[in-house]
C-alpha cells in the first residue's frame, strides 16, 4: 500500500509540484492550504504516514501548527506522525529550533525532486523502524494487546488525565483448559478471549495483558454501571460459545470471565490505588459465583471479605490467579523481604542458589533517555522469558537487573548466562546497549565457616 503524505502550504503551487513529485513516485498525497485545516482533516480522516509542514504561512506558522498537531495526536490517542519541514528561509536557528522542537527533517523551497523524494523515503523507513522496536517491546504478542509494563504506564496516565472505568478481567477456570486440552489450545482461548473483550467494548479504549489469563482495560468515557453488566454479559457469553466452538460442543469446563471494576476519577485518580481496588472488586466476584462483575463502591475493606470464608475458597481463589510461566518481577522492598527469606532457609536447610547482575551499558553518547527505559524494557522482558518461573529479578537505578535463582548450580548458571547473552545479541536494541553480567553463589553460613 502506497504510503500517505499530506502537504500543507498556503502556495496552491508548492502544493501542486509537492503533490505532482510524490504521486509520480507512488505516495499517496493530499494538499493543505492551512495549518487550521490540517487539524481538521486529520480529526475528521485520521492520520498520514508523513506530513509536509511548511514553516511560513499566515495565521499559524508551521511551529505552532506542530505543536497544536501534537497535542491532537495525544488527544486522539495516536502515534506520532513523523513531520518534515518545508522552508525557502536560510536562517540557522529556525532550522535549529525546529530539530528541538522534534522535527524529522528539512526540505528548502523551491523543491529538488531527488533531495524531496529521498527524504521522504528516508524519514519513512527511520520511523517505520521505530515503530517496529517500540511494538516488540511494547506488544504482548499472543493477543495484540499492550504487555504489562506498558500498559501500566498507558493506563496510569488516562487514569491521572480522563474519566471512565478501570477493569480487571480474569478467566475463570482457565487453568483446566491448559490441564485437558493442552498449552496451544490455551493460548488459542486466550488469543480469541482479548478479540472477544475488544469487540463487546464500545468505548474507546486501551487494552493489555498483564498476566497468564489476566487482561487490563481503560475504558474512556465509560461511567455507568449498566454499561459495565452489558460489556460483562456479553464477554461471557461469546465466550462460552467461542469455546465450545474451539474444543466442541461437549466441551464442560465452566468457563467464564470475572470483572473487578472502578470508577475514575470518582475513586480517586491514583493508579496503584485504584488497580488494588479493582483487584478487590475481583476477589468479591471471584467468590460469589463468577462470570460476572463487580464494582467497587468505596466500601470498607473487610467488607468485602466473607465472614465463613474458609481454607478451600481462599486456595481455589488464589490458584485461579494464574501466575505467568516466566521469572517474576518484584519491587525492592518484596525483593528485599525474599532476598533475606531465602539466605536464612539456605544457611538452615543447606539449599543452593545464585545471584546475578546483568548491566546494560549504553552504546550511544547521545541517546536519550526515552531510548534508555525501552532498552531497559526490552532485557527485562528477554530475562522475564529466558528464566524459569522459579527465579525472581528487579530493576536496580536505570540499567542493572538483580536475579536471585533458587536451587541451580554453577554449570547451569553457566548455560543461564549463555542463553541470556546469546538471546540479546539476537535483539534489535542490541547495537544500542552492549549487556554484561556477574554471577556469584550464595554460600550459606556454615559452608563459609567450614570454609574457613
Amino acid at each position: 500500500m502506497a504510503s500517505w503524505v499530506i502537504i500543507v502550504d498556503d502556495d496552491v503551487t508548492n502544493l501542486k509540484i509537492a503533490g505532482h513529485i510524490l504521486s509520480k513516485n507512488n505516495f499517496r498525497a493530499t494538499a493543505i492550504v492551512s495549518g487550521k485545516g490540517l487539524l481538521e482533516y486529520v480529526r475528521e480522516n485520521g492520520a498520514p504516514d508523513l506530513i509536509l509542514l511548511d514553516i511560513n504561512m499566515p495565521e499559524m506558522d508551521g511551529f505552532e501548527t506542530y505543536e497544536k498537531y501534537r497535542e491532537l495526536e495525544k488527544e486522539l490517542g495516536v502515534q506520532n506522525t513523523p513531520i518534515i519541514f518545508l522552508t525557502a528561509d536560510e536562517d540557522k536557528s529556525s532550522e535549529s529550533r525546529g530539530f528541538e522542537m522534534g522535527v524529522a527533517d528539512y526540505v528548502r523551497k523551491p523543491f529538488d525532486p531527488d533531495v524531496l523524494v529521498r527524504r521522504v523515503e528516508n524519514v519513512l523507513s527511520t520511523h517505520g523502524k521505530i515503530l517496529k522496536y517500540e511494538e516488540e517491546a511494547t506488544i504482548d504478542k499472543l493477543t495484540g494487546f499492550l504487555n504489562k509494563y506498558n500498559a501500566g504506564l498507558r493506563i496510569s496516565e488516562l487514569c491521572a488525565e480522563r474519566s471512565g472505568t478501570l477493569m480487571i478481567l480474569d478467566l475463570d477456570s482457565f487453568k483446566l483448559v491448559n490441564d485437558i486440552y493442552g498449552h496451544d489450545m490455551g493460548d488459542r482461548v486466550l488469543s480469541a478471549f482479548a478479540g472477544i473483550i475488544k469487540n463487546n467494548m464500545p468505548f474507546p479504549s486501551v487494552f493489555g495483558r498483564i498476566g497468564g489469563d489476566e487482561f487490563l482495560v481503560f475504558a474512556k468515557g465509560l461511567l455507568e454501571e449498566s454499561d459495565i453488566s452489558r460489556f460483562s454479559e456479553g464477554v461471557n457469553q461469546n465466550l462460552l460459545s467461542e469455546a465450545k466452538r474451539m474444543m466442541g460442543p461437549d466441551m464442560s469446563i465452566p468457563l467464564g470471565a470475572s470483572i473487578g471494576a472502578v470508577f475514575v476519577p470518582e475513586q480517586g485518580r491514583d493508579y496503584e490505588e485504584l488497580f488494588r481496588l479493582c483487584d478487590k472488586a475481583l476477589y468479591v466476584i471471584k467468590n460469589n459465583g463468577k462470570h460476572g462483575y463487580s464494582l467497587y463502591k468505596g466500601t470498607d475493606p473487610e467488607d468485602d471479605i466473607p465472614s465463613d470464608i474458609n481454607l478451600a475458597m481462599l486456595t481455589t481463589i488464589l490458584e485461579e490467579r494464574t501466575i505467568p510461566q516466566n521469572a517474576m518481577w518484584m519491587g525492592k522492598e518484596a525483593f528485599g523481604n525474599v532476598y533475606r527469606y531465602m539466605v536464612r532457609y539456605m544457611d538452615r536447610y543447606h539449599g543452593t542458589a545464585y545471584k546475578m547482575l546483568f548491566t546494560a551499558k549504553f552504546i550511544p553518547a547521545d541517546i536519550t533517555e526515552s531510548e534508555k527505559e525501552k532498552i531497559m524494557v526490552s532485557i527485562r522482558t528477554l530475562l522475564q522469558e529466558t528464566l524459569r518461573n522459579s527465579d525472581i529479578m528487579m530493576q536496580i537505578g536505570t540499567n542493572h537487573f538483580f536475579l536471585m535463582l533458587p536451587e541451580i548450580n554453577e554449570y547451569n548458571v553457566g548455560r543461564v548466562t549463555e542463553r541470556v547473552l546469546s538471546a540479546w545479541k539476537k535483539n534489535s536494541y542490541s547495537s544500542l546497549a552492549e549487556l554484561t553480567v556477574e554471577a556469584e553463589s550464595m554460600e550459606h553460613k556454615r559452608d563459609k565457616m567450614r570454609d574457613k
